[in-house]
């Protein structure tokens, strides 16, 4: 099924490199060239998925990737982001202002297709799956809307957070190690960070639990992870 892809690199020769071979999957692709004229195009043709380069002239990848997570109709697109910042820091700083997977330079073209691939497969099953609620304590999942409740408050997540809290609340009370998490989401042959599961769960955190309130995300130290009934 063809998707619209939107591709933000300033580099003329490698934007023109992931065009073809995106196109060659069979996807709709538009290339921009900077920060502001992401934005712009975001907004206007709603993309499938967004090739994110960080470093953009104008506007960086980075604030785009924060600008797009705080506005409707683009806060839950799933964005890959390019960097040629190879420190963990850097990677996952991108992670925590909402961008769902990352790849560092340089690349092969088939690894960035195999991820694009995945992202979107992840993306389409939480739009096609049918009427699912998951619900533990005030948190509840409704995975054929990508929607996300606590006590009836709505909470946005990008495609990962979500792929996370469903594992977990699939299971509440069990605990999930960081391999068991990043099998599940990220997919066994992706070279994924722990560290980079951390963010998520800590960015799932901010976003699903009052200041003061109960504990949802708890960790199990040595162990991982686990949603609990909060009530």
């Amino acid at each position: 099924m063809s998707a619209r892809i939107l591709v933000a690199e300033d580099d003329g020769k490698q934007s023109q490199l992931i065009r073809i071979y995106l196109e060659r999957e069979g996807n709709a692709v538009q290339v921009v060239a900077d920060g502001r004229a992401v934005l712009e195009r975001a907004r206007s043709i709603r993309p499938d998925l967004i090739v994110l380069d960080v470093m953009l002239p104008y506007v960086d990848g980075l604030d785009v990737c924060r600008i797009l997570r705080t506005e409707p109709g683009t806060e839950d697109v799933p964005i890959l982001l390019l960097t040629a910042r190879r420190t963990e820091e850097d990677m996952l700083l991108g992670l925590d202002l909402g961008a769902d997977d990352y790849l560092t330079k340089p690349y092969s073209p088939r690894e960035l297709t195999a991820r694009v691939r995945a992202l979107l497969r992840r993306s389409r099953k939480s739009a096609s799956a049918g009427t699912t609620l998951l619900r533990v304590g005030e948190v509840e999942l409704d995975t054929a809307r990508f929607e996300v409740r606590v006590a009836g408050r709505p909470v946005v997540l990008t495609s990962k957070e979500f792929s996370i809290l469903e594992s977990l609340a699939g299971e509440p009370g069990r605990v999930f190690t960081r391999a068991q998490i990043i099998g599940r989401v990220f997919g066994f042959d992706q070279d994924v960070l722990e560290r980079t599961v951390d963010v998520h769960v800590m960015n799932l955190r901010r976003k699903l639990e009052a200041p003061g309130g109960p504990r949802l995300l708890e960790t199990v130290y040595g162990r991982g992870y686990r949603l609990v009934d909060g009530t």
